[in-house]
């Protein structure tokens, strides 16, 4: 689907994902600057530690856009949520697993034009494309580079995180948490496919550098082919590192930085353990959820882990590029 109806898609079925609140009715309808690029407009709480249908809902490290305007909300313990895009509330869960039906860590998440799933988990590394009811359909090919060690250079808990479809549909890019060994700490590597009839056959891959002691957890695509990038780390008794970058795959991924999340204001929230902002958290999942006329709404959501210090929260943000 062309990128332009996709957008127009979003924001009609979308409306910003109004659901979310933040410390009352007047800052919900506030802008709040974290720079002169990013304000933050609302977060919510309303999933942390809740389930649904048995299942845990949370642990959430992706989300993206479902073409009716719902979100698909990915678990890194294979399970697959759609939640309503203005309530948040799961509407159905599926299951996903690999080919010997053996969980995944699911990490990285894009719909595709016809509806359905194209998944990364970090256990070999591993892409594969999935029905609207969890089947196996497809599976990417990876260099053996990245796969994890000993096969390859890829560090365990440390690889293919975020996954994004380059405007047109054409181009499928999926990204390092952390560097190979041997490589700089610093340098990750963005793998990319190219789409040839149903399939993605193997195609260019990239470095981009990330700040001292960062990794990266979520790409997203903008619609001049631009890369929205996370970066994040945590450091004990003081919390997560967030950060949020614009980088440009053709232009040797030079990247700008666009804010640190620490920067915005806390708009009431509190934190479990102690943060730098308590707003703060184990952000992992990004998608844009439409368009203004001078901003993209992003919206981001954290992974709790299933961790009792830990909180499951969504973040909506407008972001000018």
């Amino acid at each position: 689907m062309p990128l332009r109806t996709h957008l127009a898609l979003l924001t009609a079925g979308l409306a910003a994902a109004t659901c979310l609140t933040a410390a009352g009715p007047a800052q919900a309808r506030t802008s709040h600057a974290c720079s002169p690029s990013v304000s933050l407009d609302r977060f919510s709480d309303a999933l942390d530690k809740t389930t649904y249908e048995d299942t845990f809902v949370g642990n959430f490290s992706a989300l993206a856009v479902i073409r009716d305007g719902s979100l698909a909300a990915l678990s890194d313990r294979s399970s697959l949520f759609r939640l309503d895009a203005r309530t948040l509330k799961p509407r159905s869960v599926i299951p996903l697993a690999d080919e010997s039906g053996a969980a995944l860590d699911s990490e990285g998440l894009v719909v595709d034009g016809d509806g359905t799933y194209l998944v990364t988990s970090e256990t070999e590394p591993s892409v594969r494309r999935y029905s609207r009811t969890g089947k196996i359909l497809d599976r990417l090919p990876v260099p053996d580079d990245l796969r994890v060690s000993p096969a390859g250079r890829g560090q365990p808990n440390g690889t293919f995180e975020g996954l994004t479809l380059l405007p047109g549909g054409r181009t499928l890019v999926a990204s390092m948490e952390y560097a190979l060994a041997g490589d700089p700490a610093d340098t990750v590597r963005f793998q990319t496919w190219n789409r040839h009839g149903g399939h993605f056959r193997l195609a260019a891959p990239y470095t981009y550098r990330t700040d001292p002691g960062l990794g990266v957890p979520e790409i997203q695509a903008t619609p001049d082919g631009r890369l929205l990038v996370l970066e994040r780390g945590f450091t004990a008794g003081v919390g997560n590192t967030v950060r949020l970058y614009l980088a440009d795959p053709r232009h040797a991924m030079r990247k700008t930085l666009l804010t640190d999340l620490a920067t915005c204001p806390s708009l009431g929230a509190t934190a479990k353990q102690p943060q730098p902002n308590p707003l703060l958290d184990n952000i992992e999942g990004m998608t844009i959820t439409g368009r203004t006329r001078n901003a993209l709404k992003v919206l981001l959501v954290s992974d709790d882990n299933q961790n009792a210090v830990q909180t499951t929260r969504f973040y909506s943000l407008r972001v000018r590029v």
